[in-house]
């Protein structure tokens, strides 16, 4: 599918879009929600997430903020191009400081909030650090170094994989959800991958910061957000939530919802 010539016009007649943007030479599939108020909310999705995977939340988002909404699926997931190599360690630094800003900066977004999970909250950490020109961080279930719950937990996901209806669950979301899963999985298991950390970008952030934690995660525990609040160089407001696991979004939407609208009217 051909790149949108002027991205910025898909939404200027208040109607939502659904296209595909060439990004780094990689056709990324892109989702645009019309809003009314600034700043501009940028939905970073977890390891195996996608447009589609986020179902109606950043609609709901759009709605009771009333900002402009971008969402889209990072190459290797959703609608995007299917991953072609085995993913490196750098993946996520990749994500954030070269095709991210490179997404912003052809659709004409600046001074964005960036919602993040997982996976997704990560990136939008290492972008924020290595730029100044955000109105905000929302991080769902982040992740700054690895813990022994996270590699445990992904393990078991490969079991899941190789043994249930898990691919096809996924296969609803990608185009190739095998190599999504094993490029996510693959490289979350490798050796290499347990030195992982970012907590070298937290003092370099001096946007404000809203953190949401599910106390019964099964990827994480409260010590990454307590990193975050501890490191960070910006105002940190945690949120932590009973009842909840690794997607927040769907274990606890109400209470996120909430916490998110007024977090965005704040800015």
């Amino acid at each position: 599918m051909k790149p949108v010539e002027n991205p910025t016009k898909r939404t200027a007649h208040n109607r939502e879009e659904t296209f595909h943007l060439s990004v780094q030479g990689r056709n990324l599939e892109v989702r645009r929600i019309p809003g009314e108020n600034l700043p501009e909310l940028v939905f970073l999705h977890e390891g195996l997430g996608s447009v589609s995977h986020w179902k109606d939340f950043p609609a709901r988002i759009a709605a009771s903020t009333r900002c402009p909404v971008t969402v889209y699926s990072r190459y290797g997931s959703g609608n995007s191009d299917v991953l072609a190599e085995a993913r490196t360690v750098s993946y996520m630094h990749d994500e954030a400081l070269r095709t991210l800003p490179d997404l912003l900066s052809q659709l004409h977004i600046q001074n964005p909030i960036l919602i993040g999970h997982s996976d997704g909250a990560s990136i939008a950490l290492i972008h924020a650090g290595a730029h100044d020109r955000l109105r905000g961080l929302i991080l769902l279930a982040p992740h700054v170094f690895v813990e022994d719950l996270s590699v445990a937990s992904i393990a078991a996901a490969k079991t899941s994989f190789e043994t249930t209806n898990l691919p096809q669950k996924l296969a609803r979301h990608h185009r190739d959800a095998a190599r999504t899963f094993w490029g996510w999985n693959n490289i979350w298991l490798h050796p290499d991958f347990r030195r992982w950390n970012i907590e070298e970008y937290l003092p370099r952030i001096a946007c404000p910061i809203l953190a949401i934690q599910g106390l019964d995660d099964q990827y994480g525990t409260m010590a990454q957000v307590e990193a975050i609040a501890r490191q960070s160089g910006g105002s940190v407001e945690i949120l932590k939530l009973a009842e909840c696991r690794h997607s927040p979004q769907r274990d606890q939407p109400d209470a996120v919802q909430e916490a998110i609208t007024k977090f965005v009217r704040g800015r």
